[in-house]
C-alpha cells in the first residue's frame, strides 16, 4: 500500500493545487486595491502584507497566513482595503472557484481559516488594538 501525502497547512494546500500562482513582489507593491474585483484567495509565503481598510484599520499577515477569502465569501465580489507589501513578498494566489472547490474537499480548511480568525482576535484584544 502506497501512502498519500497529507497537507496539513492551509498554505500547504494551496501550494499543492495545480492552478496555483507564486509571485514575489517588492516593498510597497499592491497586492490588490480596494473596490477591485475578489476574484482569488492568497496566501504569505514570505514576507509581510498589510491590509488597509482606513488608516486605522490595518492588519498584517506573515508567513503562512491566508488572506482575502472573507471578501470571495462574504462580500459584494470586491476587496474591502487595499493589500499592500510591507516586505519583500513571495504571494501564492488561487482562483475564487478553485479555492470553493479546495474548501469543498477540504472541509478542515475552513476551520483552520476560522482558528487563524479567532488567533487574530484574541491578539488584538491582548494589544488592544481595533482592526476588522
Amino acid at each position: 500500500m502506497v501512502a498519500t501525502p497529507t497537507c496539513t497547512t492551509p498554505l500547504e494546500l494551496l501550494t499543492a493545487q495545480v492552478d496555483c500562482e507564486l509571485f514575489s513582489l517588492p516593498t510597497g507593491a499592491h497586492v490588490f486595491s480596494r473596490g477591485a474585483s475578489a476574484n482569488a484567495i492568497y496566501a504569505v509565503r514570505r514576507g509581510i502584507v498589510e491590509l488597509e481598510a482606513t488608516s486605522a484599520e490595518r492588519i498584517c499577515y506573515r508567513p503562512g497566513e491566508l488572506f482575502s477569502y472573507q471578501d470571495i465569501v462574504w462580500r459584494q465580489g470586491e476587496h474591502r482595503s487595499d493589500a499592500v507589501a510591507r516586505t519583500p513578498v513571495e504571494i501564492l494566489r488561487l482562483d475564487r472557484l478553485r479555492f470553493l472547490n479546495l474548501l469543498h474537499n477540504h472541509p478542515t480548511l475552513a476551520v483552520q481559516l476560522i482558528a487563524q480568525q479567532h488567533d487574530r482576535l484574541r491578539e488584538q484584544r491582548t494589544s488592544g488594538t481595533c482592526v476588522y
